[in-house]
């Protein structure tokens, strides 16, 4: 690196990073936040002195400066960015910024390379600080041994941390289960630490996503938020901490890093340990404005889907284990009939697999349901014009299959007892090569010879004992590592493949599995009712093109609950569209309903998948207005969804979020989805003409709506009306 600077400012999108570069100390985080403009030397000396704290009574005799890797040197006293030992004794540098640039990167993001020393403990870490064009913050570290370093370290974690400030005094994450993920839960951000462990092995139905610190009662549309996301598919951490002294220049911190268990990394002389990547978002416009960095960054990537989202039938909920190739064959044509442009089949191709005690592991065709493979199928399936995908399940495997059978060391378990079942399996040692070398054969060995355009993987278990044998050594993250491997490698052969990522449902949403794979599954509920809550919060990271979202069938399966049809498919219709239904059971009125929404959704798919995620504040916490709008605010599309009674006889104006208040929009209701409203009279515009309004007349004084039941829902089209 050349000779560094003594500051570093990144710029983009309305939001700034100022990053300190003392000539004999580790880099300060100045500030985190809205842009403060181009700052001179000047205006960096005047920020460094309104950020320099006072010395309280009772605490360290100078001023003190949160760092980037905050520890005890820095007279930090909370949990330190760097905890590691060699042989027990303790780690605590004390950094010394030696090297640094920033650099301007092909994709428009700006970029700083931070290097710091502590030769006495034999260390460096290389901090990368990318702000995309977007204004998302992602961070990592890499911590470097030198080569002439003594003994073995042993690395409990790393990780990033930034400072926010005393107007951050509200914290919210999600926490969730099978069939109920993304489950808000909002506290104060007291003094303490707020810590988010996940010790699954997986990403988990219960995970944070992200963890925002805002302002008081900061909601989707108002107030300033800070949030954090570590992208990684393993164990990992969120933390928010803050304590009665500060943090020196700020109030506290936020961030997080992968969770490593004992022994799993261990740095001889010369070696290296890198961080996944921490994405940070700042929005001063609540948590829509979050949001949105995080989308438009994901949508800027080279590998983001570029392609309009097919419609998807998924066979499951349709047959189940019930495989038969006369029925399956009906399945898909009147998948085509109403529209479906991608038929995926699910679990119970292969040997054994009538229930799912058995068959895990042996990825080959079961000829005793197939006798001609899956030819007969796909090229049926293919010939009515829909692309053809299947369901694996690589990284488990049953103890009733010839792969358990034939190499029972490749589990990942100890040699000497097994990990307590769930759902009859266990898991295969991917951080062996011989695993990840057997299923990238025989999953590239099906996507060749069927010629498949998708896959979706899926994973149904919590990682339990996960210790390789015959060592004992911890696993996860070697096994995670190996997933990541796997997938990368047979995508670079198979290079139109995509990748949807299940994990029983929405348990590894994330944005470390998303840069190799295409959607995740939400969750295994396609109750409507429940999915409009599961969708609401998991769209606070992802965009709803990457957000499978599906029809299913009259009753739910997981809920037991019966759902009209409009709601089912107006709820699926804001995420990457499709039906998981026995459609041959479906009446002619069914279909025909289902056959006008799919319309509606190559209609609108370019706008449902570019927009701006809007979600409104409401007052009724049984109506939500959410959607999308077009990222010039020349069009929107929003619902209107009652998921429970109010206390109130009619629902009054309801505001619409994101819209420009300077356009007028006509607006129309879509009748394919919207049902008729209840009571003696719907509002006055619902069925006239539709109406031109004022941007601001909508999204600040309201528009009246129907009085609609539980499980119903209205759709909005909105369209620039000219001047």
């Amino acid at each position: 690196m050349p000779a560094r600077p003594t500051t570093v400012q990144l710029r983009a999108a309305g939001v700034g990073l100022v990053v300190d570069l003392p000539a004999d100390g580790p880099p300060v985080v100045l500030h985190w936040g809205a842009d403060l403009g181009a700052l001179d030397d000047d205006g960096l000396a005047g920020l460094r002195l309104a950020a320099a704290p006072a010395v309280p009574s009772s605490a360290l005799d100078e001023r003190w400066s949160l760092s980037l890797l905050p520890g005890e040197a820095d007279g930090w006293s909370g949990r330190p960015a760097l905890r590691a030992h060699v042989g027990g004794r303790a780690v605590l540098p004390r950094w010394t910024t030696t090297a640094a640039e920033v650099r301007e990167t092909a994709d428009g993001a700006r970029e700083a390379a931070i290097r710091c020393e502590d030769p006495a403990a034999g260390l460096a870490v290389d901090s990368t600080l990318r702000l995309e064009a977007s204004g998302l913050l992602r961070a990592r570290h890499a911590l470097v041994r030198d080569v002439d370093a003594e003994g073995v370290l042993d690395l409990a974690g790393l990780d990033v941390l930034l400072p926010v400030p005393a107007d951050a005094v509200e914290l919210l994450d999600l926490t969730g289960r099978w069939c109920r993920e993304r489950s808000p839960q909002r506290q104060p951000f007291h003094h303490g630490t707020r810590l988010r462990e996940s010790r699954r092995g997986r990403t988990g139905h219960d995970a944070p996503l992200l963890l925002a610190a805002g302002t008081a009662g900061f909601g989707f549309g108002h107030g300033e938020v800070w949030g954090a996301h570590v992208a990684w598919s393993g164990d990992h951490v969120h933390l928010a901490e803050r304590f009665a002294e500060g943090a020196g220049q700020a109030a506290g911190v936020l961030g997080g890093g992968e969770l490593l268990r004992p022994g799993e990394v261990r740095l001889g002389p010369g070696e290296s340990y890198r961080t996944p990547w921490t994405v940070l978002t700042w929005s001063d416009q609540g948590l829509d404005g979050a949001a949105h960095r995080v989308h438009r960054w994901l949508r800027s990537r080279p590998g983001h889907p570029a392609s309009p989202r097919p419609l998807v039938l998924n066979t499951w909920e349709a047959v189940y284990f019930d495989h038969d190739a006369d029925r399956l064959r009906a399945l898909a044509d009147v998948a085509a009939r109403v529209g479906v442009e991608r038929f995926v089949l699910d679990d119970g191709w292969f040997p054994g697999r009538r229930h799912d005690r058995a068959g895990l592991g042996d990825w080959v065709v079961d000829t005793g349901v197939w006798p001609d493979g899956l030819h007969p199928l796909v090229d049926h399936v293919r010939a009515l014009g829909m692309r053809v995908g299947l369901w694996v399940e690589p990284e488990m495997v049953n103890l009733d299959s010839d792969l358990a059978r034939e190499h029972p060391d490749w589990l990942l378990a100890a040699p000497d007892r097994l990990p307590r079942a769930w759902r009859h399996q266990h898991t295969l040692d991917l951080g062996r090569p011989e695993v990840r070398a057997y299923l990238l054969e025989r999953l590239g060995a099906l996507v060749a010879e069927y010629g498949l355009d998708y896959l979706k993987w899926d994973h149904n278990r919590d990682l339990h004992e996960a210790v390789r044998a015959p060592t004992g050594a911890a696993g996860v993250r070697a096994q995670t590592l190996g997933v990541y491997a796997v997938l990368d490698a047979l995508r670079e052969r198979h290079p139109g493949l995509e990748v949807e990522s299940c994990s029983s449902g929405g348990a590894r949403v994330d944005l470390g599995v998303l840069e190799r794979a295409d959607r995740v599954w939400a969750s295994d509920t396609n109750d409507a009712l429940e999915r409009q809550r599961i969708q609401r919060w998991t769209q606070q990271l992802l965009p709803p093109e990457l957000v499978g979202s599906h029809v299913g069938p009259p009753v739910a399966h997981t809920t037991g609950r019966t759902g009209d049809l409009a709601f089912r498919c107006l709820t699926a219709l804001f995420g990457h569209a499709g039906l998981e239904w026995d459609l041959t059971s479906a009446g002619e009125a069914e279909l025909a309903v289902l056959t006008r929404w799919s319309a509606l959704y190559r209609e609108v798919r370019g706008l449902l998948h570019s927009g701006d995620v809007v979600r409104a504040d409401s007052p009724d916490p049984g109506a939500w207005t959410h959607g999308v709008v077009a990222a010039d605010g020349s069009e929107a599309l929003l619902a209107y969804a009652r998921l429970d009674t109010s206390p109130e006889a009619q629902p009054g104006r309801v505001r619409l979020p994101g819209l420009d208040p300077r356009r007028r929009y006509r607006v129309r209701v879509r009748d394919e989805l919207s049902p008729r409203a209840r009571g003696e009279a719907p509002p006055a515009w619902f069925d006239g003409p539709p109406p031109v309004l004022g941007g601001a007349v909508l999204g600040r004084a309201g528009l009246a709506m129907p009085v609609l039941d539980p499980g119903a829902g209205v759709l909005l089209h909105l369209t620039d009306a000219g001047t």
